[in-house]
């Protein structure tokens, strides 16, 4: 099973950017509607407009928010301290700076690190390292 998340936004073409500059990602459909984004050719996420109604009906009204109330959209990745440096160069809104999970003397957890952010629609994103990496004994590709 793979998940494959779908959002729908206000400005499809603007978010793709957002998350292709911020991931790192690539576009693998384009245009003002739809978009579909991949890392290494797995599909990570979803892009739609709000004001598109293809063959399904509305994806969600624009008017109620805050967007994706209660749904955080993750993304474990390997290059952790580049993808939240490229955050902060963009300006991004922080909701939760970098920090440590467990925090420091905790015991259990993921013992990784975490930043936790909104993108353009107030989606709240967050950013992990992978999972047992907060300590100096780990090693990319484990």
């Amino acid at each position: 099973m793979r998940p494959q998340p779908l959002i729908a936004v206000t400005d499809v073409e603007a978010s793709s950017q957002w998350y292709q500059r911020l991931l790192g990602c690539r576009s693998d459909h384009g245009g003002r509607e739809y978009e579909r984004l991949l890392w290494e050719g797995q599909l990570v996420l979803q892009l739609h407009s709000f004001d598109v109604e293809h063959h399904h009906g509305a994806i969600g009204d624009r008017h109620d928010r805050p967007y994706g109330n209660g749904a955080l959209l993750w993304f474990e990745v390997e290059d952790f301290d580049a993808v939240v440096n490229r955050a902060i160069e963009m300006g991004v809104e922080m909701v939760l700076p970098k920090h440590r999970n467990p925090p420091t003397g905790e015991k259990g957890g993921p013992n990784h690190w975490e930043c936790w952010m909104k993108d353009p629609d107030g989606y709240v994103l967050v950013i992990a390292s992978p999972d047992g990496s907060a300590d100096a004994t780990w090693r990319s590709g484990q």
